[in-house]
C-alpha cells in the first residue's frame, strides 16, 4: 500500500514539475500577468474542480475505451485491445486529475488548461 501511494505520489510530483517553455507569439496566450484578478481565481476554481472530477471518473474511461475499440475496429480488439487502452487511460486521467487539483493555484498549462483532451471523460475526443 506504501509503495502504490509511494508511486503515485511521484507520478503527481512528476507531473507538476514536467513543464516546457512555451513558445507562441506576444499577446496570443492570456497569462497571470495580463489577467484580471477574477480570470485568474476562475481559472483557479475550474482547474480545481477539473482535477476533482477527473480524479473521482477516471476509471470511466475502462468502459469507455472498451466501447470506443470495439466501434473503431470490432469486437476481436474491443476484447482484448480495449480492457488495456481503458487501463491505461484510466490511470492518465485518475493521476492527471490528482496533478490538477494539487496544483490548482499554478497556471501551468497555459492559462489553468487542461493537460489533454478531452477535458472530462463523457466529452467527445
Amino acid at each position: 500500500m506504501r509503495m502504490r501511494f509511494f508511486t503515485i505520489a511521484l507520478l503527481v510530483l512528476a507531473l507538476s514539475f514536467s513543464g516546457t517553455e512555451q513558445k507562441a507569439l506576444a499577446g496570443s496566450i492570456k497569462t497571470i500577468d495580463d489577467a484580471s484578478p477574477q480570470e485568474v481565481v476562475d481559472g483557479m476554481a475550474n482547474k480545481l474542480a477539473r482535477g476533482v472530477t477527473n480524479f473521482a471518473t477516471g476509471w470511466l474511461e475502462f468502459p469507455k475505451q472498451i466501447a470506443i475499440t470495439y466501434q473503431e475496429e470490432g469486437l476481436a480488439k474491443g476484447a482484448t485491445v480495449g480492457p488495456l487502452k481503458g487501463i491505461g487511460m484510466t490511470l492518465v486521467r485518475t493521476v492527471s486529475g490528482a496533478g490538477e487539483a494539487l496544483t490548482f493555484f499554478v497556471a501551468y498549462p497555459g492559462f489553468f488548461e487542461p493537460l489533454f483532451d478531452p477535458p472530462y471523460v463523457w466529452q467527445k475526443e
